[in-house]
């Protein structure tokens, strides 16, 4: 799924003050259940508009668009419609600092901004992998010859003579790099490491047009991302250290729906993981997420519903449109539903309004998007013959664990797959770390990467696919 980034809107009219102006670098730093995470704000003047970029330096995140800022009344509003986000403010008399309020669907907190750096925060993250290495770790590079781009990662292979089993690592949705990268944890890594001193061999490689693979993420879909692992593939093929018949895939998050995709087409594959990889119809995973994070950030429960409402509407607008102008006549068609919203839950003029519905438009017409919303799920999983090996943290928000587990084992069994197991590790997130609540906000505060059961969970597994 998506990974849920802050990208804050940032929108600002300048003052006619030379000392006292709006414009350069605001820092903040947004305190959420125990977990800091600072947020860079740059402002600039461009051609007498504002102009700003976000910095999420804990999620290695630079130079983010933003798309609008309003700074009236000596108030600075800062608004990220398509993700209910909104910072509102007062500078004070030198402008050196804005106090202010952070709000998500209906959660607030407060978050003062400043132009003083903050001091990075440290992050301790003990199962990161550090050499010398006990088995042997190339720099590869492989091709997609069918959209003409060149892919990068790192292969790690046991230090002993022998043709291996070998795994392909997929990443999450969003721009990954080869160690699937958040909040300073490289998940890929470290599994990459646990596998490979057990005997298989691991590729993990950056995502098309990310780290040093070249190609077009932006405008890439999940179907794109399928024919990378393909890629992958045929070239593990061409490696004498490599068992070709003993293949597998672990694909986490999106990557557990790019598994089975190209797991359906493939007899090259032997065997794949998928770690909270969708089974259930993806509007309806989207909406049961929403809720679900409404929920842990304390939202209101009138809002949530609103908001849910509201996506599913949206959803089965978009899956039932047949017309050529769907960003037109989706944009008519919300504005008309937000016309029912009580006063308090609408944007108060038309600017704003007008605003907070490109921003949706904008984000749910996207191509990726309009490829990941119609997919579904079962339909490739039906078709798999190879082990499968489905996995969900019980605390995931993201891919609540109990309905799609059973979405997956429902569809494996449909297509009679006779080799498969389902499991459901108590008291892990969607990272599989060991949580407390499993909300995004634990993400960054939890030194554990990944946990150790999960990790054994998939060995032992492959393990015994491969023997």
């Amino acid at each position: 799924m998506r990974k849920l980034i802050f990208t804050i809107v940032f929108i600002v009219t300048s003052l006619f003050s030379f000392a006292q102006t709006i414009e350069g670098n605001w820092n903040g730093l947004l305190e959420v259940q125990g977990q800091k995470m600072p947020l860079v704000f740059h402002i600039e003047n461009k051609e007498g508009k504002l102009v700003t970029a976000m910095d999420s330096p804990s999620q290695k995140a630079f130079g983010i668009p933003v798309d609008i800022t309003l700074f009236e009344a000596n108030t600075l509003t800062v608004e990220m419609p398509k993700f209910k986000i909104k910072y509102t403010g007062k500078p004070n008399v030198d402008f050196t600092e804005v106090e202010g309020i952070f709000s998500q669907n209906g959660a607030e907190f407060p978050m003062k901004l400043s132009r003083k750096a903050i001091e990075p925060v440290a992050l301790v993250r003990p199962q990161t992998p550090k050499g010398p290495f006990a088995y042997k770790q190339e720099e590869v590079t492989f091709s997609n010859t069918k959209d003409n781009i060149t892919l990068a990662g790192t292969l790690t292979l046991p230090d002993t003579k022998g043709k291996f089993p070998v795994v392909i690592l997929i990443s999450g949705s969003g721009p990954q790099d080869r160690n699937e990268e958040l909040f300073e944890h490289k998940p890929f890594a470290v599994i990459a490491d646990d596998l490979t001193k057990k005997g298989i061999a691991v590729l993990r490689f950056d995502d098309r047009g990310i780290g040093k693979s070249t190609g077009d993420f932006q405008n890439s879909t999940t179907a794109d991302f399928a024919n990378d692992v393909l890629a992958a593939i045929a070239f593990l093929k061409t490696r004498p250290e490599i068992n070709a018949k003993k293949i597998g895939l672990i694909g986490h998050s999106e990557g557990g729906m790019i598994a089975p995709m190209v797991a359906a087409g493939s007899k090259d594959v032997k065997f794949i993981v998928l770690m909270a990889g969708p089974g259930t119809p993806i509007d309806e995973l989207l909406i049961d997420q929403s809720i679900r994070y409404s929920e842990l950030a304390g939202a209101d429960k009138e809002s949530t519903e609103a908001n849910a409402k509201m996506q599913k509407d949206i959803y089965a607008f978009i899956k039932n449109y047949k017309s050529d102008h769907l960003d037109t006549d989706l944009t008519a068609y919300i504005k008309g539903e937000m016309a029912k919203f009580p006063a308090d839950m609408k944007p108060q003029t038309e600017a704003e309004l007008n605003q907070a519905v490109d921003g949706q438009v904008k984000m749910v017409t996207g191509k990726w998007f309009l490829y990941f919303l119609k997919y579904i799920p079962a339909e490739n999983l039906s078709k798999l013959k190879c082990g499968v090996l489905a996995m969900n943290g019980a605390l995931d928000f993201q891919v609540p664990a109990k309905s799609n587990l059973k979405a997956i084992e429902n569809a494996l069994i449909a297509g009679k797959n006779k080799d498969f197991k389902i499991v459901e590790l108590p008291g892990l997130n969607h990272l599989f770390q060991e949580a407390t609540t499993g909300s995004f906000e634990e993400y960054s505060k939890i030194e554990q990467t990944i946990s150790p059961k999960a990790l054994s969970t998939i060995s032992d597994w492959i393990l015994l696919q491969t023997k």
